[in-house]
């Protein structure tokens, strides 16, 4: 079993910035493609970033290229989720997702607020 749990949500300005933490135990985190998901009020959970254990690749939605960062510390079973340039529709719940043989792991998500 994968536990994940999420921090560093909170309130800040547009324009400002934020770091999401997941903390990952249970299972092997080195080999887990790890990645962060956000659901906006009515709206469905859509992909943010993600980052592949093999080669280390990255990934982000086009809605956070430039802005967001994904990266891990495989030490400390932890990715984290760099958020600058935070814009009011960034506002949302942040889940920490982990995808290890072909099985989804959620957080129970942090909520990111950014005012205008």
């Amino acid at each position: 079993q994968v536990q994940l749990v999420e921090s560093g949500g909170g309130l800040v300005q547009a324009g400002g910035s934020l770091r999401l933490s997941c903390a990952a135990s249970g299972r092997t985190f080195s080999s887990a493609t790890m990645g962060w998901f956000r659901q906006a009020p009515g709206k469905e959970r859509e992909f943010v970033a993600a980052n592949r254990w093999s080669g280390g690749s990255t990934y982000y939605a086009d809605s956070v290229k430039g802005r967001f960062t994904i990266s891990r510390d495989n030490a400390k079973n932890t990715v984290y989720l760099h958020m600058n340039s935070l814009k009011p529709e960034d506002t949302a719940v942040y889940y920490c997702n982990a995808l290890i043989n072909a099985i989804n792991y959620w957080g129970k998500g942090t909520l990111v607020t950014v005012s205008s």
